[in-house]
């Protein structure tokens, strides 16, 4: 049977894959948006982990504002990216840094 060990596990590690991801790959802003979307799903699994094990709806309700969250960070993020890629011709951080005022 699976129990919560199993899920939080599971979460520790898709935590820790985007926190590394977030870490060494600075250069691509593509993938530290998918760096970010995995440490989200992370905190989703434990939200709904602890709440079917404690029998309650709360962690439901959390991961519902956290996908809203997520869906607007991935749809304003990647418009963000066309803009940039289209006026610069690259996605990598170092050459947008450039835009700081």
């Amino acid at each position: 049977m699976i129990g919560l060990s199993h899920y939080l596990t599971v979460a520790a590690i898709l935590f820790s894959i985007g926190v590394a991801g977030l870490f060494i790959n600075r250069k691509n802003v593509i993938i530290l948006l998918m760096c970010l979307e995995l440490i989200l799903l992370a905190v989703n699994t434990n939200f709904i982990a602890f709440g079917h094990f404690n029998q309650n709806m709360n962690g439901d309700v959390f991961v519902f504002f956290i996908l809203t969250v997520a869906a607007a960070e991935a749809a304003i993020g990647l418009g963000l990216l066309v803009v940039l890629f289209r006026k610069r011709r690259t996605v990598e951080v170092d050459q947008l840094s450039a835009l700081k005022g």
